[in-house]
């Protein structure tokens, strides 16, 4: 899996009249993942939404995951599920969703990435690496120095997340994760701009 430019829906950015085509222009600018992530709407509406955004990777042929909600993943076909570490875990969704479907874990510190190499996920998220307001209660900023540590001990590919954009991504770049994951820097204007941005600098600097 390609995890070098990874897309995560918020929904201060878009909502279920827009999200189709913000995913679309995204994915034109070179995303190569998409996370669907709403932590403030009902699951009917989540439903919808999960559903259109797969229409749109399915037609592109990029995976999608949904974030936390195992039920709705399943629901919608998704390709995998990203969870937390207070979410189901990892054994618990391989149990339900079998060994094909694609796991994502979140990981915030040392302790978490070495207790990550024993599960069987596909990647890691880890982070954040700079200060973010994407979430309500963001964990400890673990620096440049926490993720290049992370890519190091970990055992599964790491994708760095949090308060990432165009201005610090070499910093981040240099330190080998398998893949960037962004919120703001690409759906904060026009998805299809700011991705392309990224990716060229991604593309520079990973090859």
């Amino acid at each position: 899996m390609n995890l070098k430019l990874y897309a995560i829906t918020d929904e201060r950015f878009m909502d279920e009249t827009n999200i189709a085509e913000k995913v679309a222009a995204a994915i034109e600018g070179g995303v190569t993942v998409v996370q669907y992530r709403a932590k403030k709407k009902d699951s009917r509406t989540m439903y919808r939404e999960a559903l259109k955004v797969r229409d749109v990777t399915k037609k592109y042929g990029v995976p999608f995951l949904v974030n936390d909600r195992l039920d709705i993943a399943l629901a919608v076909s998704a390709d995998g599920v990203h969870v937390g570490q207070g979410d189901l875990p990892v054994s618990a969704v391989r149990k339900v969703a079998g060994s094909h479907f694609i796991v994502g874990l979140s990981t915030h510190n040392r302790v978490q990435i070495l207790e990550a190499n024993d599960e069987q996920v596909d990647y890691v998220g880890f982070g954040p690496v700079f200060s973010t307001n994407t979430k309500e209660n963001p964990d400890p900023v673990v620096g440049v120095e926490g993720l290049l540590a992370a890519v190091k001990e970990s055992l599964h590919p790491v994708v760095a997340i949090g308060g990432i954009n165009s201005d610090n991504i070499s910093s981040v770049l240099s330190c080998k994760p398998a893949g960037i994951a962004v919120v703001r820097a690409i759906f904060d204007g026009d998805p299809f701009v700011n991705a392309r941005k990224l990716r060229e600098k991604i593309d520079a600097e990973m090859g």
